[in-house]
C-alpha cells in the first residue's frame, strides 16, 4: 500500500512517490480502475441467478474489508476525531459509493442485456457533469464538452458494432433503470468526494466500506429471507474474492485517489473505458473476434480523453 503523508490544504500526497511514482498519475490509477470495474460487470452478470444481487453486494464490501483491515486500522485510529468531525458526509459518500450504487447495478444486470448496461455505464461522465453543475455551479470547459461528446461517440460504436441505428431499436426494461439509477448515484459520489475529510486514503476507505455494509445488513436479511439463497461453489467463491478485491478495494482506492488529483469532472470522463475494456475482456475470455469498431471505437474514446484535459492543473478546494 502507498505511503502518505499529511499537507498543507487538508489533503494527503504521497510521501516517497508512492509504488514506482503510480500514486501520483492520475492517468495510470484511473484505467486501472476502469478496467477492473469492467471485469465486476462482467463477474456480475455472471453471477446473475448463482448469488442474489443484494447478498452479492454486501459480500463484497465484507470480503474488501477484512483484506483491507491489517493496513488501515492503524490509520482509522489515527484519523478517528477527523473522521467522526465529518461524519454526516461519510455517511453520505459511504450511503451513495459503497451501499447504494453496486446493489443498483448487480440487480439491475440480473434482467439487462449487455448493450444496454454498457450504454448506461457509457453515461455516467455526463452524469458527473451535470451533478458538478447543480452542486457547485461547475461549468465544463468547451474542450471537456467535446471530449465527452467524442468519447460517447466512440462507445456507441463499440456497443453497436458500428451499425449506430441500432440505438434506435434498444428496448428498455427494468434492469436498464436500476442500473442507470446506480451510474446517477455514483456520479452524485464522485462529485462528493471533494468534501472528504483529509483523512489517510486507506482510512476513508475503510471507513466507508464498513458504513456502507452496515447500512446494507436490513436488505441482505430481507433479501435472504423472502428470497433465493447463495449458491456456494468454488466457482462463485473466487468470483467473490474477485470483485471484492480488484472492483472494490483496487478499483476504490484508484479512483478516489485520481479525484484528489485532477477533480472529480475531469476524473469522470475515465469512466468511458468501461465498455471500451468490457469489448476487450469479451475478445479476451468469451472468444469474440476483434473487429473494426473495436479499433474506431476506442480511438474515439481515447481522442475525447486526451481532448478533455485541460492544461491547467485543477486544485481541489480544501475539504469540509
Amino acid at each position: 500500500m502507498p505511503v502518505c503523508s499529511k499537507v498543507s490544504g487538508g489533503v494527503y500526497k504521497p510521501g516517497g512517490g508512492g509504488i514506482g511514482g503510480l500514486w501520483d498519475r492520475a492517468w495510470l490509477l484511473l484505467p486501472l480502475a476502469a478496467l477492473f470495474w469492467s471485469g465486476n460487470v462482467v463477474i456480475g452478470r455472471a453471477l446473475a441467478g448463482h448469488i442474489p444481487p443484494i447478498t452479492l453486494a454486501w459480500l463484497r464490501w465484507c470480503v474488501a474489508l477484512v483484506f483491507l483491515t491489517p493496513f488501515a486500522w492503524r490509520r482509522v485510529w489515527h484519523d478517528r476525531g477527523a473522521l467522526l468531525a465529518s461524519w454526516r458526509i461519510m455517511l453520505l459518500l459511504s450511503l451513495t459509493g459503497i451501499t447504494i450504487q453496486n446493489t443498483l447495478v448487480y440487480y439491475g444486470l440480473t434482467t439487462t442485456v449487455a448493450l444496454n448496461g454498457l450504454l448506461f455505464q457509457s453515461i455516467t461522465p455526463l452524469l458527473v457533469l451535470v451533478w458538478a453543475y447543480a452542486l457547485f455551479g461547475e461549468r465544463p470547459s468547451g474542450r471537456q464538452t467535446a471530449g465527452l461528446v467524442i468519447s460517447l461517440a466512440g462507445v456507441a460504436v463499440i456497443v453497436t458494432q458500428g451499425a449506430l441505428v441500432h440505438l434506435l431499436r434498444l428496448h428498455i426494461n427494468r434492469g436498464d433503470g436500476f442500473i442507470l439509477a446506480g451510474m446517477t448515484d455514483y456520479a452524485l459520489y464522485a462529485v462528493l468526494l471533494r468534501r472528504r475529510p483529509a483523512v489517510h486514503p486507506l482510512s476513508f476507505l475503510a471507513t466507508t466500506f464498513a458504513l456502507g455494509a452496515a447500512m446494507l445488513i436490513p436488505a441482505v436479511v430481507i433479501e435472504q429471507a423472502h428470497g433465493p439463497v447463495a449458491n456456494v461453489t468454488p466457482a462463485t467463491v473466487v468470483a467473490v474474492l474477485f470483485v471484492a478485491i480488484f472492483p472494490a478495494l483496487l478499483a476504490y482506492l484508484f479512483f478516489n485517489r485520481g479525484v484528489e488529483l485532477i477533480g472529480g469532472a475531469r476524473a469522470g470522463q475515465s469512466l468511458h473505458l468501461v465498455p471500451m475494456f468490457g469489448s476487450l475482456l469479451a475478445v479476451v475470455f468469451l472468444g469474440e473476434q476483434p473487429r473494426w469498431y473495436h479499433a474506431g471505437g476506442i480511438a474515439l474514446i481515447a481522442a475525447g480523453l486526451v481532448l478533455a484535459q485541460t492544461r491547467r492543473r485543477i486544485r481541489l478546494p480544501s475539504p469540509g
